[in-house]
């Protein structure tokens, strides 16, 4: 067997990739340095999201040299699929058997209506399509709603051992960030992967992801690529068995370089050097195009104009499935600027829930409508409130869906405005003293004026309150609390209370009157 220095380098640059950036969406502790979320930039939709022109010319580089690099080091979602075939591998091998790829027909009106529909959707400001189908975002909902709370319970379970043995270095951490319908929809997500990466490889990459499809398109004219030589290919077969990609042709000596991710496992399997990865000029053979490109060119047509037909009826879908105003609707986290601005880049990847100190950040179902469903909201229910100068989740959002804020900044952005019904209040309830919301307004927005007798009643002054959810937290009122955050949809500047100015006052100008 020989040895694959080019399989070496890629599994050790995906592992360098994709262990920090795992260990970054499960770090439930807050003790992995700020920098990984960088990890989260360079994924090509978040790219495409932030408009970072940089990044998106960097991988459009790294494709066009090198092919789909980016599948197979740089894509978490990618790399997983590799892990769980390799698993799939090993227990075929336990078996007996060993685990054989055959070439298969490109999807090609599959991959391309999704590309495509997934563009059209995105230019009308609908993320629904890319929410459920980007990889990155898939692997964020997996990684945040199956792999981090299985280290929790992990270390819950390490600390209930260390406690019977009177060790105190571990304490027991809560899940407030799961609902029942984040899990089952990561649940979902991952058994769709595990299967295709069990039974066929990369079939989810090259048929349903819209960014195997566009980097598919970019890599056709890579420079260099797998390339079989038919004077000396035998047409044995061991490079398409090796192939998690099913692109090669062992009959027809081609490799579909669409489809091709250069995992590099193919290299070392051929014994005549029938097959290489190099330099080679795109379309420079006939045969390298495995299929007829008139054929290819005619089923990309055909999709695009299919969806283009699909044009008038976009603005109508998105107008109906609009949420219901006369709800409440979702607290969208500081920087977002808007409601509007939020749906349109945000694809629920769940970084920044996963990175929020207070845990106030929490997957929304199908209360806010469809195209806010399993993207973060602020709630302030069962735990905390929106810290007063916290700008975490504005600076690790990597879509640019939370705009970076500064501290000062963030103490003035109005998200929402406190709203009180005084009749669930104690005070007027029960004529009972209370006063905790007032007491936990970081901004005095809330103030508590003269009721009757000694008793006071809240008021909040709308101009000065941030929607930071203090006083809601902190109210003692269940199930419903008398004061709580209602959303705005465009997110404000508030103003700041102005200290009382003393006077300063010369003593030898006073008249006692002595």
């Amino acid at each position: 067997m020989k040895f694959n220095t080019l399989k070496t380098i890629r599994l050790t640059l995906a592992l360098l990739f994709f262990t920090p950036l795992l260990l970054y969406f499960c770090d439930f502790t807050n003790i992995l340095p700020p920098l990984l979320h960088g990890l989260a930039h360079i994924q090509l939709v978040p790219a495409i999201m932030l408009g970072s022109v940089g990044i998106l010319t960097a991988l459009f580089l790294l494709t066009v040299l090198f092919g789909r690099i980016y599948c197979s080091v740089i894509c978490p979602l990618g790399v997983l699929q590799d892990i769980i075939a390799w698993f799939a591998g090993r227990s075929r091998k336990k078996n007996g058997k060993k685990r054989r790829f055959a070439y298969a027909k490109p999807q090609t009106a599959l991959r391309y209506s999704l590309l495509v529909a997934c563009v059209l959707f995105l230019i009308f400001g609908i993320t629904a399509p890319v929410l459920y189908l980007d990889p990155y975002s898939n692997f964020g909902r997996i990684a945040v709603n199956l792999f981090r709370p299985l280290a929790m319970e992990g270390n819950n379970l390490i600390n209930w051992i260390a406690l019977k043995f009177n060790n105190y270095g571990f304490y027991h951490v809560t899940i407030y960030t799961i609902t029942g319908l984040s899990l089952t929809i990561a649940a979902v997500a991952l058994t769709v992967v595990a299967l295709t990466a069990f039974l066929r490889g990369r079939l989810f990459c090259n048929a349903v992801c819209p960014v195997g499809s566009l980097l598919g398109i970019i890599s056709k004219f890579s420079v260099f690529r797998i390339v079989l030589d038919p004077s000396k290919c035998t047409s044995c077969g061991r490079c398409e068995k090796a192939c998690k990609s099913q692109c090669i042709d062992s009959k027809e000596k081609t490799a579909d370089t669409s489809r091709c991710v250069a995992c590099f496992n193919c290299l070392n399997k051929c014994k005549s050097d029938g097959i290489a990865y190099r330099f080679a000029l795109p379309f420079s053979r006939k045969q390298e195009l495995h299929d007829n490109p008139h054929t290819s060119r005619r089923s990309f047509l055909l999709t695009g104009v299919g969806a283009m037909a699909t044009l008038p009826f976009i603005p109508a879908w998105a107008k109906t499935a609009t949420a219901d105003r006369t709800k409440l609707t979702p607290i969208t986290p500081p920087g977002s600027k808007s409601l509007t601005h939020f749906k349109k880049h945000c694809t629920a990847c769940h970084l920044c829930i996963t990175h929020c100190p207070q845990q106030i950040l929490k997957p929304a179902g199908f209360n806010f409508g469809w195209e806010y469903a399993f993207k973060p909201h602020l709630t302030f229910y069962e735990s905390a409130f929106c810290n007063y100068e916290c700008t975490v989740c504005s600076e690790i959002c990597p879509n640019g869906a939370i705009k970076r804020l500064t501290a000062e900044e963030k103490s003035v952005t109005q998200i929402g405005i406190a709203r009180f019904d005084i009749e669930r209040c104690v005070v007027y309830s029960d004529r009972t003293s209370c006063g905790a919301c007032s007491e936990h307004c970081p901004t005095r927005a809330v103030k508590m004026e003269p009721y009757e007798g000694a008793l006071t009643l809240p008021r909040v002054y709308d101009e000065l309150c941030i929607g930071c959810g203090g006083c809601e937290s902190i109210c003692p009122v269940r199930p419903v609390k008398a004061i709580n955050i209602q959303a705005v949809d465009v997110h404000q500047t508030a103003k700041k209370e102005q200290d009382e100015q003393i006077e300063e006052v010369d003593g030898d100008r006073l008249d006692f009157g002595f």
